[in-house]
């Protein structure tokens, strides 16, 4: 018998490469972080930190090779704002990083936790230090959610996951100012039944832009009756129209496996956030949440990843 399978990406030795044991305050975990290559060629991850209260900040932790002696920031880089933002209240969460050209400002997508549920908030950034904040964008429910780099047919893009009627799908959404949004549009569908990702599905890092389209890893959900499984797809979306499927996967292509992945604060989850491309213009490092407590780190290539897609895809 051969049940092997073609692995993707490649977890790392050092693996999980931050945990709360890493951070110069307490707190009770740190995960789902964004990430992007600085113009010095740091990579910035933006970790959503959980506090021992469960309410949830965000915190940048540096490094020259992306993979250890990180440089954390000694108090949280970014905290909700209840006085100017009550829609923060409860938190602000799972963060995704675009940066835009047009703007030389780092779009920052999170995740505000109200008191109706999950909402879709930005933040436009130089620096990482200072923060221009628009507050929510998108209303309960509402969140994994990124900016596109450039305008589409000269609008904003966004896109995002609502949730109604207890199923979750990807839509996208445009805006001429970044503030006022409209035409939405789904993008991509949950399916039903037994698949990997019925019932809920959700954009994991922001997009890639490749000379195919805009590949997509997105995350799905199983529900089995021991809990939820978290595992992860690709999808191709059209360049000029993101709205339009390409191709979309049949199996999954990353789960679960290490025992960091599967035990922990909510265990059976791989939730990536962030990503960096390396000078080669291929090779992907993504980093991701491990269970909801800590950050790990999985090296693959884009090249590879159309091709897996194009020959998994329905």
């Amino acid at each position: 018998m051969n049940n092997q399978h073609i692995e993707l990406f490649h977890r790392h030795k050092l693996n999980p490469i931050l945990t709360a044991q890493n951070w110069p305050y307490p707190v009770n975990s740190v995960f789902n972080a964004g990430a992007t290559l600085l113009q010095d060629g740091t990579t910035l991850l933006l970790c959503r930190v959980e506090e021992r209260s469960g309410l949830s900040h965000l915190c940048a932790a540096r490094s020259t090779n992306g993979i250890d002696n990180w440089e954390i920031d000694e108090q949280p880089t970014l905290m909700p704002d209840v006085e100017n933002f009550p829609e923060e209240r409860w938190g602000i969460e799972d963060p995704r990083i675009t940066f835009v050209p047009e703007l030389k400002k780092y779009a920052v997508v999170y995740t505000a936790f109200t008191r109706d549920g999950p909402g879709v908030a930005l933040a436009l950034t130089e620096d990482f230090k200072d923060f221009e904040r628009y507050g929510v964008i998108m209303p309960p429910d509402d969140k994994d959610a990124a900016l596109l780099p450039h305008r589409i047919n000269g609008q904003w893009a966004l896109i995002h996951r609502p949730v109604s009627a207890a199923r979750a799908h990807m839509w996208i959404s445009y805006s001429p100012d970044l503030k006022n949004w409209g035409k939405h549009i789904l993008m991509m569908n949950a399916r039903k039944g037994a698949w990997w990702d019925a019932n809920k599905i959700g954009l994991s890092p922001p997009p890639i832009e490749t000379s195919e389209g805009w590949l997509v890893i997105y995350h799905g959900v199983k529900i089995s009756c021991s809990g939820c499984i978290y595992r992860l797809g690709l999808a191709l979306f059209d360049l000029d129209n993101p709205e339009v499927i390409i191709k979309r996967n049949r199996d999954w292509f990353f789960t679960p496996e290490e025992p960091y992945e599967l035990n922990g604060d909510v265990g059976n989850v791989v939730f990536p956030c962030g990503f960096t491309i390396g000078d080669d213009k291929d090779t992907i490092n993504i980093y991701y949440g491990a269970a909801d407590t800590s950050i790990a780190l999985a090296t693959g290539s884009i090249k590879e990843m159309l091709k897996w897609l194009d020959k998994n895809s329905i």
